[in-house]
């Protein structure tokens, strides 16, 4: 295989995509700001754990040497102010970085998202993207929408919403279009791009089979969780700031995070194509419909290590705002 480097080792995707690289052979390097946040982790004495902040050059460039290819997992969910600037001048950096020590490729997580204007998070992903393209490094930026597995953020909102609230209001725009994706799908995706061709180097929309309004999203939950599927109502347009402050006050979801959450379903967010398939093949098993994913992520009735469950499963590395 050869060396891999994971930056956001400690988040949502990286802690989860580690152990996944290990499995299959992959030797895994981390860069983080403190090693303490990694040593707890089941996997840590198995990587080389290089200490550093991304914004600085010698960090970048002490991660990046001899590194077959680079994971970059970074953006500013919560940022405010200069948040798009200071992302795009790390994947800049980093471009630089992985150029100048010959890193084979670079696979980027990013959003799915429609033609014409963004939010300001979805832009800045979408900037971010394009930087790493234009690096001189061959590049895959894969693009997901709401991805389902205990942890993450979107997937959190929508549990939160459908399990505290017996019947909502909700804004018009939950019902666009979404494609959702299964965590241990999205793992596939991202391990399997590391083998591309050096040729490749482009986005790719990632899904999963369905694609449902997030108030089917909610039902299906619901029924997934054995309940009555909760009435809904759909109502003019509540705006994204006012929207993240209520979602923050119903659910444990921070208002920062919810935000750009908000923001993203206020469009159709469906894939374009499927083209990484052609390339790298669907999971085994087959893409994982909704109501499989949710079942999933509802498994397990604790946190465990990441690796050591099914990757669906709430986890010790994710937020301590995720409760059952």
């Amino acid at each position: 295989m050869g060396l891999a480097l994971v930056t956001g080792a400690t988040g949502y995707i990286g802690s989860r995509l580690v152990p996944e690289l290990l499995a299959q052979g992959w030797d895994v390097r981390v860069l983080t700001r403190d090693a303490d946040r990694i040593t707890p982790r089941a996997w840590a004495d198995k990587v080389e754990i290089v200490e550093g902040d991304a914004t600085s050059a010698d960090a970048r460039t002490e991660a990046c040497t001899g590194v077959d290819v680079l994971y970059y997992l970074l953006h500013s969910m919560d940022g405010e102010g200069s948040f798009r600037e200071r992302d795009r001048q790390l994947a800049q950096g980093f471009g630089e970085a992985a150029y100048d020590a010959g890193v084979g490729r670079i696979v980027y997580l990013s959003g799915l998202h429609p033609d014409g204007r963004l939010s300001e998070h979805l832009a800045s992903r979408v900037e971010v993207g394009d930087t790493l393209l234009s690096s001189g490094v061959p590049t895959a930026v894969l693009q997901a929408a709401m991805i389902v597995g205990a942890g993450s953020a979107s997937y959190e909102m929508l549990r939160h919403l459908a399990d505290r609230l017996p019947a909502m209001v909700a804004p018009s725009w939950l019902d666009n279009r979404i494609q959702p994706i299964a965590i241990g799908d999205v793992l596939h995706y991202l391990v399997a791009s590391a083998g591309l061709d050096e040729s490749v180097n482009r986005t790719f929309d990632v899904g999963g089979p369905d694609i449902l309004t997030y108030v089917e999203m909610i039902q299906r939950y619901a029924e997934a969780r054995g309940r009555k599927k909760p009435p809904i109502v759909t109502v003019p347009a509540l705006p994204p700031q006012v929207a993240s402050q209520w979602i923050s006050f119903v659910t444990p979801v921070p208002s920062g995070v919810a935000k750009p959450l908000i923001e993203s379903l206020q469009h159709d967010v469906v894939c374009q194509e499927n083209e990484l398939d052609e390339h790298v093949g669907i999971p085994p098993d087959g893409l994982t419909h909704f109501e499989d994913a949710v079942r999933r992520a509802l498994a397990g009735d604790g946190r465990s290590e990441p690796g050591e469950v099914d990757p669906a499963q709430l986890t010790t590395a994710d937020p301590e705002w995720v409760r059952r």
